[in-house]
């Protein structure tokens, strides 16, 4: 079955710990979630039904072999583990930027999952797949998007989990809403284990909502 892809493009990555390094970005459409702060919601929609063959051959032709995989919720199209396992096999190093909605039991292994888990102020934190937090390896990384004081207690609470130890967690200001300067005073304040995450792209292009 082919995917229906929204859009790709090259740009800099601009969250998680590779933020800044050049990235080759695939958004396929598609997403089973409508988080109040979400920016991109073009992606519900908006897409081309594409054979998996050319959209790895498009990538291919990008001068970077770092590659994020994201929507919408990419993993809600069952071709999405295959295309992922592709790009390894072709040498990527793969990032999967899922909200957890699906299972990532089918993941492949070298792949990198970005498991956005879905905070009170998105009107989506019980949607989450339940064993996505057993699942996480090592080298996945943990993101968690607050739009204000409530939502970061109740990540203070989620750091504390025994099944995020180890992970790498992001916490996230969601853009225009929730001051930086103020999220990183009370990660100091009550000593986080985290990292405090800008969407880089925002601040690069200001402004601009597609292919960053």
């Amino acid at each position: 079955m082919p995917l229906v892809v929204n859009e790709v493009f090259f740009s800099i990555q601009g969250e998680g710990t590779r933020a800044g390094r050049p990235c080759v970005f695939v958004r396929l459409t598609g997403c089973p979630l409508r988080c109040h702060w979400c920016d991109t919601a073009y992606a519900f929609y908006e897409g081309r039904r594409r054979e998996v063959d050319d959209v790895v051959a498009e990538v291919d032709a990008f001068p970077a072999r770092l590659l994020t995989l994201t929507g919408g919720e990419p993993l809600a199209q069952p071709d999405a583990f295959p295309l992922v396992t592709r790009l390894a096999d072709r040498g990527f190093e793969v990032l999967v930027e899922t909200s957890g909605h699906v299972s990532i039991e089918r993941l492949d292994p070298r792949a990198v999952a970005i498991l956005d888990v879905k905070a009170p102020g998105s009107g989506e934190a019980e949607r989450m797949h339940p064993d996505n937090l057993d699942r996480l390896r090592p080298q996945d990384e943990v993101k968690l998007v607050l739009a204000d004081r409530a939502d970061y207690e109740w990540a203070r609470e989620l750091v504390r989990d025994p099944r995020l130890r180890g992970a790498t967690v992001l916490l996230s200001p969601v853009h225009g809403r929730l001051d930086p300067g103020a999220l990183g005073r009370w990660i100091l304040e009550d000593a986080l284990p985290v990292r405090l995450q800008i969407q880089l792209h925002k601040v690069l292009w200001p402004g601009v909502e597609r292919g960053v």
